[in-house]
């Protein structure tokens, strides 16, 4: 069975870089007052009752949003994939929401 949640949404558990990505590309998306819905699949996500697998989640991201980002580890050690981001902001430019892309190989600068 699915869930509607109004307001507070559960927490999208996500490994730190990962989660780095994903935070430059709202804030960036937001700075720019772009809103945009964001989806995932199989990502486990912490609500009231527990840990658990979401088959698939959306949420809808504005300036209006309140978002918190949590790191196991310091973000600042977190290198930044150009390519990854760009993909990531392609995404996020799609009709269908911002689904995260796998993660390519950095492209070799000569």
């Amino acid at each position: 069975m699915g869930s509607l949640v109004y307001g507070v949404s559960p927490a999208i558990n996500m490994n730190d870089r990962m989660l780095r990505h994903v935070q430059y590309v709202i804030t960036t998306k937001l700075r720019r007052g772009e809103p945009f819905s964001l989806h995932w699949d199989n990502e486990p996500v912490a609500d009231e009752a527990a840990l658990r697998e979401a088959a698939h989640g959306s949420v809808w991201l504005s300036s209006a949003s309140q978002l918190y980002f949590s790191y196991d580890g310091r973000r600042r050690d977190v290198p930044l994939n150009k390519a990854w981001v760009e993909a990531m902001m392609q995404a996020a430019y799609s009709a269908d929401g911002f689904t995260i892309p796998s993660e390519p190989l950095p492209v070799a600068s000569s």
